[in-house]
C-alpha cells in the first residue's frame, strides 16, 4: 500500500517536473522556439519516491513469498 502511494507520488512529481520556456531566436528574422526546462529538486524527489516505491515493492513481495513458503513447509501428519 505504501509502495503504491510512493509510486503515485513519483508519477505526480514527474508530471510537474518539466515546463516549457520560450527561447529567443538565434538570428534576426528567425522564429522563436520552445524548449523544456526541468526542475532539479522536483526531479530528485521523483527519483527518491520511485526508489522507495521499488524497494518497498520488493520487500512486500519477499514477505508474501516467505509467508507462503512457511505455510507450505508446515507438515502435520
Amino acid at each position: 500500500m505504501l509502495a503504491a502511494g510512493c509510486a503515485a507520488g513519483a508519477v505526480l512529481c514527474w508530471l510537474h517536473v518539466r515546463s516549457p520556456v520560450d527561447v529567443a531566436p538565434v538570428t534576426e528574422g528567425q522564429p522563436a522556439t520552445v524548449s523544456v526546462v526541468y526542475d532539479p529538486p522536483l526531479m530528485l524527489l521523483c527519483w527518491a519516491l520511485a526508489t522507495v516505491a521499488g524497494v518497498l515493492a520488493v520487500l512486500g513481495a519477499a514477505g508474501l513469498l516467505r509467508r507462503r513458503r512457511k505455510a507450505l513447509d508446515t507438515y502435520t501428519p
